[in-house]
């Protein structure tokens, strides 16, 4: 580990949850293309994207200037994108930008300076930019843009209030925004915001709460050894497993506004599932063994925590059950901490009530692979589709070396993978990569390789752009979706791919012999029915042009 000053710059997407629930593939195709764009202004800037979950991109510029520059720069650029589009559909940025004293860690970066431009994100106006004041400071006199100083803002697990700044956004007619102004901390004492605009604004609204914290780790989680005391039983390890979230997608979709994971309460409620260890997702099967056999019966005062990377601890024997519960997260998150893992514990049981917050991780319909000998090639880090340059380092790094059984799993737009790794069998290896995969990204994700295998047909002929999803995709015409659906679900072996025309009319080809044949031939019925025909699905992934 190291420290060092960075600027840290943070971004997602204004009401995304809401656009991927109207039309996925759509939204993702989109997500795509603007994260082309998002990322080639960062790397001209001198940035370096460290971290990315769904729609949020995580980068770090060694300058402040070039980084607010870059930010100004994305959002011009994406206005004039959004403006072939509806408004209810627009995919606008939000960005937050400081300076700060950060960790670095096996190239990502940890610290309060993240947390803050997550934090001034969250801050920010639909399209713009908010910043500190120590990168005011700095870019003040240094770029041709307005600022607009809203005070010191309260915002969520900083204990400090913020002193932030909005930067003015061009409009088309060379004129600029005036944001709206967020609500001062009160603080006794302190001068009304100095206003640096040609016109006074107007102070309007309420506090803005800071959107919840990135899912930015891209970080290897490691077995730790096992705490026990008299009083007190920490569950099995869990086996070696990483993590790395990368743009493309994306995306993949987050959690709506998910808060961080706060520490125990006596306050939390319990739900009304009762504790059975066989259903409790992340965890290895030993780890659920060990549940039923120590936990299940013991009496109160007794808690069980985990964090969705796989790492758990339960105490019993109690002195009350705010003890269990402090000493549950507190073990979990010490082992977790032991072996660098990037995920924070929370509270899942109480006694023998469930109440943990988050409920169970969304996974894709069974059977969650289907094999099939046509269609399966050995593992090459470099062809795993969604994934960008880094994750592809890293699982080249750790998953292609890593003795069996392991899985890879990745959500729609490949924000999120998820690769445990030694364990016991395939199976605990695939409900691992999706329960951890899901929880990390909030909707269903795929397992595209076991052991040493992709498992699923993998285009590298086209460029994959997301998961394909006929019933959902806008580019067929509405009366053929249905039925493209169902031909494609029937046919479970060889290559499928789906083309389109002008007219939205498709052509299928259903268990071909490659990649290529399928191509050839979902084109060539296309241009039955239509023209100017296109490829836009090779098995479960949608595609486009490289």
């Amino acid at each position: 580990m190291k420290r060092k000053i960075a600027a840290i710059f943070a971004a997602d997407i204004a009401g995304y949850s809401r656009l991927v629930a109207e039309d996925e593939e759509e939204t993702l195709r989109r997500l795509a293309s603007y994260r082309q764009v998002t990322d080639d202004f960062i790397a001209r800037g001198g940035g370096r994207i460290f971290n990315t979950a769904g729609d949020a991109v995580l980068a770090e510029f060694p300058s402040a200037v070039e980084a607010v520059r870059c930010a100004i720069d994305i959002q011009e650029s994406l206005r004039t994108r959004n403006m072939a589009y509806p408004p209810s559909r627009q995919m606008a940025f939000r960005i937050g930008i400081t300076i700060g004293d950060v960790v670095e860690r096996d190239g990502d970066l940890l610290g309060d300076g993240v947390n803050i431009a997550a934090r001034l994100e969250g801050l920010a106006e639909v399209g713009g930019i908010c910043i500190s004041r120590a990168v005011h400071e700095q870019v003040a006199n240094k770029l041709s843009v307005q600022f607009a100083d809203i005070g010191a803002q309260e915002v969520k697990n900083i204990p400090t209030p913020v002193h932030a700044y909005m930067v003015a956004m061009r409009r088309e007619d060379g004129t600029y925004t005036t944001p709206q102004v967020k609500k001062p901390a009160k603080s006794p004492g302190v001068a009304q915001p100095n206003w640096m605009w040609p016109v006074a604004v107007t102070v309007v609204g309420l506090a803005a709460i800071g959107v919840g914290g990135f899912l930015y780790l891209t970080k290897l989680e490691t077995s730790a050894t096992k705490v026990a005391s008299p009083s007190s039983m920490a569950s099995p390890a869990p086996s070696p497993s990483a993590i790395a979230a990368v743009p493309a997608p994306v995306p993949a979709a987050k959690a709506p506004e998910r808060p961080l994971p706060q520490p125990p309460s006596p306050s939390v409620v319990a739900s009304a599932d009762k504790f059975a260890a066989a259903s409790i997702p992340f965890i290895s099967d030993k780890a659920r063994a060990s549940l039923a056999t120590d936990y299940a019966p013991a009496a109160d005062f007794k808690a069980f925590a985990l964090n969705v990377g796989g790492f758990s601890a339960f105490v019993t024997a109690q002195p009350s059950e705010e003890a269990a519960r402090s000493a549950a997260v507190e073990q979990c998150q010490k082992r977790a901490e032991a072996a660098q893992s990037p995920r924070k514990c929370e509270l899942y049981a109480a006694g023998d009530a469930i109440v943990y917050a988050h409920g169970k991780p969304p996974l894709p319909p069974l059977p969650w692979v289907r094999r099939d000998p046509a269609t399966e090639q050995p593992f090459v880090a470099k062809n795993v589709p969604l994934a960008r340059d880094p994750a592809k380092a890293r699982l080249e790094a750790v998953y292609a070396p890593a003795r069996r059984n392991k899985a890879l799993a990745i959500g729609p737009g490949g924000g999120v993978l998820f690769f445990p790794i030694a364990l016991d069998t395939a199976d605990e290896a695939v409900r691992r990569a999706l329960e951890s995969c899901g929880g990390i990204a909030s909707v269903p994700c795929m397992v595209v390789a076991i052991n040493d295998d992709f498992v699923v047909p993998i285009p590298t002929t086209l460029k994959v752009t997301g998961f394909f999803r006929a019933t959902g995709s806008t580019m067929i015409s509405a009366d053929a979706r249905d039925d493209v659906a169902r031909r494609m679900s029937e046919a479970q072996s060889g290559w499928n791919a789906v083309a389109v025309g002008a007219a939205g009319r498709p052509g299928l080809a259903l268990k071909a012999a490659s990649e290529q044949a399928a191509i050839n031939e979902s084109l060539a019925d296309c241009v039955k029915r239509d023209s100017n025909c296109q490829v836009i699905g090779i098995g479960p992934f949608s595609v486009g042009p490289n």
